[in-house]
């Protein structure tokens, strides 16, 4: 769970501060029409987030299994923004809008973390939930400094946007997606020192 916020967090502290930048420098687009898109992601992700919960809630209401539904909604959350990062990183002769729209439904999709890495507190241990994500919560700061430094800086060295927000972005989010595919459970743990 450390890991996936992490990875998470990475990705999203790096986007929510360099997004702006790359949508004006990059994208051409003027200081006023990359602060309007730069709203988009946010605005998308409240969206996605009603369904990520009631897809969620549908699937375990239909016998699958918590873990597995865990699992399923972690990978979306990881899996679509990469995809979409790797979209905009290619030369692929994309006009502006269109890369503003990828990387928007990509970063909208990683809401479903909230149905599958942000639940998995609650699933192992409700009494301890506030605890655990306190925990996971920490380390997935760590990214808010680093990342967001580390971002300007390879910028700086390598005048690429793929090679600093994107690269970055994209290994963080497919070893989250391999790690938690791997070891994620949602489990009930005890952590009772009488057990």
């Amino acid at each position: 769970m450390i890991y996936a916020h992490f990875c998470g967090s990475w990705g999203h502290y790096t986007c929510l501060s360099w997004l702006p930048t790359f949508f004006s420098e990059e994208l051409n687009l003027n200081l006023r029409e990359a602060a309007w898109v730069s709203i988009l992601p946010p605005l998308a992700s409240v969206f996605v987030t009603s369904i990520a919960a009631q897809f969620s809630d549908n699937l375990i209401a239909n016998g699958v299994e918590t873990t597995t539904v865990r699992k399923i909604c972690q990978a979306i959350s990881f899996l679509s923004p990469a995809t979409c990062m790797i979209l905009s990183s290619l030369d692929l002769g994309l006009q502006p809008w269109e890369i503003v729209g990828i990387l928007s439904c990509g970063l909208a999709l990683s809401s479903f973390a909230l149905s599958g890495l942000y639940c998995t507190h609650q699933d192992i241990s409700p009494e301890y939930a506030s605890i655990l994500l306190g925990i996971t919560n920490t380390v997935g700061a760590v990214p808010g400094i680093v990342g967001v430094a580390l971002t300007g800086f390879l910028l700086d060295s390598t005048h690429s946007w793929s090679m600093s927000l994107f690269a970055p972005s994209i290994f963080f989010y497919l070893t989250g997606t391999i790690v938690w595919l791997a070891f994620a459970s949602s489990k009930p743990q005890s952590f009772s020192e009488s057990d």
